[in-house]
């Protein structure tokens, strides 16, 4: 809320905006026993790693942004305890009941007049796609969430600036792409693909069974997205063909960013002059400019 986090290889650091329009900064080292764990390192099991700790990270930074919005980012009394992860628990409930199980529902009733199971995968697919998209555009109308985008937007143009090797500056970082190859939305878009496949070889179980798989198979599929988006940025600017199966995932960030203004830009910068100063990429004198 009102603010961006950015992840380093060590540290992660969140700033948000709060009501007195200051920028206020939260930092705090990853966890180096998660990622010193060889058989984590694995290919498939090391994105799982990083996205449980990624999500953990992310939901501790919600909470702390909520507070902030609040003017309580001290006490941190607002949005905390029970209330709080008992909402982030609905919520993830919610996700998982209508980008997984919803899908395989709507599928299910209608597969005995499907005459063959790529055909029945197909259609789960597609109608999973569907709702991803429906969801975001849909979300993307409401005036709060669109400010949450137009943060995941100067986000974007502010790690690209960076690895552009560009002058962290609002006016320097506004000129490029709310578009990024290791996004979540772009991740999203690759798990669609990829239920789709892995569906295919279990062919079409009973309902039940149906969603049973699906719940099962979200840990194997995120750890595999996760090896695509990872590969597929690595070798973006030097495959066509990489670019060409990347640009859906690209395209459908489209729904998910807005065009930030030089406030939002400002707190993104600063978060992530805060891990650079903190990784010491660069100095202490570097990040205060």
């Amino acid at each position: 809320m009102e603010g961006v986090m950015m992840r380093g290889s060590k540290t992660c650091a969140v700033a948000v905006r709060n009501p007195a329009g200051e920028i206020v900064v939260h930092q705090e080292p990853l966890n180096p026993r998660i990622y010193e764990n060889r058989l984590l390192k694995l290919p498939v099991l090391r994105g799982l790693r990083m996205l449980a700790d990624s999500l953990g990270i992310g939901l501790r930074s919600l909470l702390w942004s909520a507070d902030v919005a609040v003017g309580d980012e001290e006490a941190g009394t607002h949005f905390s305890g029970p209330l709080a992860w008992g909402t982030v628990a609905v919520s993830l409930a919610f996700g998982v009941g209508l980008f997984f199980l919803l899908p395989a529902f709507l599928a299910g009733l209608i597969d005995k007049a499907i005459a063959s199971p790529l055909v029945s995968n197909l259609l789960e697919g597609l109608l999973r796609l569907a709702i991803v998209i429906g969801y975001l555009a849909l979300v993307g109308l409401m005036p709060d969430i669109r400010r949450v985008f137009a943060y995941h937007g100067a986000e974007h143009k502010t790690i690209n600036a960076y690895e552009a090797g560009a002058e962290l500056t609002p006016a320097s970082v506004e000129g490029y792409s709310t578009r990024h190859t290791r996004c979540g939305t772009g991740f999203l878009l690759v798990v669609v693909v990829i239920f789709i496949i892995l569906s295919t070889f279990l062919g079409r179980p009973p309902l039940l069974l149906r969603l049973l798989t699906r719940i099962l198979l979200i840990p194997l599929v995120a750890g595999i997205a996760y090896e695509w988006i990872k590969f597929s940025a690595r070798h973006y600017k030097k495959s066509a063909v990489v670019r060409m199966l990347a640009a859906p995932g690209l395209a459908l960030q489209g729904l998910s960013t807005r065009k930030p203004d030089q406030a939002m830009l400002q707190v993104a910068i600063t978060a992530l002059k805060r891990v650079l100063e903190s990784e010491q990429v660069i100095s202490a004198q570097e990040a205060s400019q």
